[in-house]
């Protein structure tokens, strides 16, 4: 068997995790054609077939899940090999990837960054607003801040503090329906809420309040979104309350067993701590954000 190419091997993994080929392309960029060339190429050299296409996607084989396994490993392996490398760059200067949810990245850390820039002006910023989990062992960001406790090895972490939320609805909406006096209340208001998420419906019934999907009077799973339509005065919704509060025209509702509280981590390769760029971004943002949650 000759050598595999590396890029094939890379493509089997983005398509492995996205769980589809349309997935994979929008991730990365790529085209659905690039991908699915790189596939079969690697099949033809593997002499095996690596997925079976499916309604919802692929499928791993299994000889494609033993490909994985290896494929996998090699691809963290090479971040590995970047960031130790990166680990001893000592330049203030050059770029650093953050990562942060959508709500973060659009209402919180915009006037952190800009600071920064005034500060540290031959650092540039890639910020990556996506409520998924980006992987720091492969590079595809140096830093994240996260409202979920780190799983991932060799991380170094730190925790900010807590993060709360709370119900907000817009004045006009207010003045139409009046504010709920209860949580039960809510059943009787129109409420925003995810459509395939059902992190809000979870933090609803740890509080007793048995809602389903149903429950809501509109869906949608970007966060913006919903906000968007709170102000537009759709109905109540759940934001941050370093958010909600500095918002005009909308009026947060303090209900007993509402509020929820999230701990938010910043986090970073624990190789990346001896970069002084990214300790320099790292260490900026944990005060920023810091003095915006107390």
């Amino acid at each position: 068997m000759k050598n595999l190419d590396w890029s094939l091997l890379q493509s089997f993994v983005t398509v492995c995790e996205h769980g589809s080929f349309s997935a994979a392309a929008r991730e990365t960029g790529s085209s659905q054609a690039s991908l699915s060339r790189h596939i079969s190429l690697l099949e033809q050299q593997l002499d095996t077939r690596l997925f079976e296409r499916t309604v919802n996607g692929v499928e791993l084989t299994k000889p494609g899940l033993s490909v994985y396994k290896y494929a996998n490993d090699m691809a963290n392996s090479v971040g590995h090999l970047s960031m130790a490398v990166d680990g001893t760059n000592q330049t203030i200067s050059g770029t650093v990837r953050v990562t942060a949810a959508t709500m973060m990245a659009t209402y919180i850390l915009p006037n952190i960054i800009s600071s920064l820039r005034l500060e540290e002006p031959l650092i540039d910023i890639e910020l990556v607003a996506s409520n998924k989990t980006e992987n720091l062992v492969r590079r595809e960001a140096d830093i994240a801040v996260r409202l979920v406790t780190p799983t991932q090895s060799n991380l170094y972490a730190k925790k900010l503090g807590d993060m709360e939320f709370s119900l907000y609805a817009s004045n006009t909406y207010l003045d139409r329906h009046g504010p709920p006096e209860t949580a039960n209340d809510l059943w009787e208001h129109d409420v925003i809420g995810f459509d395939t998420s059902d992190l809000i419906i979870t933090g609803m019934h740890r509080y007793g309040i048995e809602v389903d999907r149903d429950f809501f009077a509109f869906r949608s799973d970007d966060h913006i979104v919903c906000w968007q339509m709170v102000q537009a005065g759709m109905g109540i919704g759940i934001v941050q309350k370093e958010i909600g509060d500095s918002t005009p025209n909308v009026t947060r509702i303090d209900l007993p067993n509402t509020l929820s509280t999230y701990p938010i981590w910043l986090i970073a390769h624990s190789e990346l701590k001896s970069n002084l760029r990214v300790r320099r971004v790292f260490d900026y943002l944990a005060d920023g954000i810091i003095r915006q949650i107390k």
